[in-house]
């Protein structure tokens, strides 16, 4: 398996702690009755997730067990306030997910670049003695100590985010069609599990006009249940806009086969049988013409199909269009 693509780490995140108030009173040569004038503590660093369109995997942050980011500094003499904690910044791809390890609470979610999740913030810092005086206390001696810091084990899940997801059995042809439709260069094999990791494809349109297509490892019957790579993957598909369902029309039954497909589907996620949909008879220059009107009459009719090779280019264009349709 490819040891570049990481798409699942845990790491123990913490904030700064708030620095601590000063209790300081104002000395010098000619003011003999100095009243307080200690400054504010700065305030801890956060913890924040950004959003990199550039990354792809969690694999920089797959041996960063520890994060912590810096505390604030205590006040000072002369209402100087003490200097803010760094905060630890960690970039991340599109599409990833941040959950409490010990709850799986959801944290929040990067969905575009830029775009910045605060995971812990840094305490405050205390108030320093200045705050604190009043016309009955004049020289107070307190001061607040900084908020402490925050910590607990995260884990950052991705999830690829593409318009359309190819949903199929090994061997379904996933890889074969992706590579003929796009510029992606999946590894194709002749055995089952060719690919080991999602991958994503930009797919030109009528005009300028393109989508992104994900190929994810292959489902096997039993996937939800930790069976074969489905379940590792199918956390991929929860992010894609339309399923495009790929049968191979090698199948002795498309319909059973797209059941089962669906079946694991639900099984992971019933909120995955909301998504548009699509069904795909894949590899139709393998078979004749009657065997293909067989198989396309076992599918359902009120989901749109189409029969395809992306060996010869058979029903390209017209699956190109049902997408686009899906989607718009």
């Amino acid at each position: 398996m490819s040891s570049n693509f990481i798409d699942y780490v845990k790491i123990h995140m913490k904030s700064g702690s708030g620095g601590a108030g000063s209790m300081h009173f104002r000395r010098e040569k000619h003011v003999e009755m100095g009243g307080p004038d200690g400054g504010d503590g700065g305030r801890g660093g956060h913890i924040i997730l950004r959003g990199n369109s550039q990354l792809w995997t969690l694999l920089h942050l797959k041996y960063r067990k520890h994060v912590m980011a810096e505390g604030g500094k205590p006040g000072e003499g002369n209402r100087r306030t003490g200097a803010q904690g760094k905060d630890e910044i960690l970039e991340v791809p599109i599409g990833t997910v941040a959950k409490l390890a010990e709850t799986d609470e959801i944290i929040g979610e990067i969905t575009h670049d830029k775009q910045e999740l605060l995971i812990f913030p840094g305490g405050k810092g205390g108030l320093g003695n200045d705050h604190f005086k009043t016309p009955t206390n004049q020289a107070p001696r307190k001061a607040q100590p900084g908020e402490p810091s925050k910590a607990d084990w995260v884990i950052l899940e991705l999830k690829l985010l593409a318009d359309v997801g190819l949903v199929g059995f090994p061997n379904a042809g996933k890889s074969t069609l992706l590579a003929s439709v796009s510029a992606a260069k999946p590894e194709i094999a002749d055995y089952p599990f060719t690919t080991l990791v999602p991958n994503l494809g930009v797919v030109a349109y009528r005009g300028d006009q393109s989508f992104v297509m994900a190929d994810i490892p292959g489902i096997i019957e039993g996937a939800a249940e930790g069976r074969g790579l489905g379940l590792r993957f199918l956390r991929h598909i929860e992010r894609n806009s339309s399923l495009l369902f790929l049968i191979a029309a090698t199948t002795e039954h498309a319909g059973k086969e797209y059941k089962i497909l669906l079946n694991e589907l639900e099984e992971y996620n019933p909120e995955l049988l909301d998504k548009k949909r699509i069904i795909v008879l894949s590899k139709c220059d393998l078979i004749d013409e009657k065997e293909k009107k067989k198989l396309l009459k076992q599918l359902p009719v009120d989901i749109p199909h189409v029969a395809i090779s992306s060996a010869t280019g058979l029903g390209i264009q017209e699956m190109k269009d049902m997408i686009w349709t899906a989607l718009h």
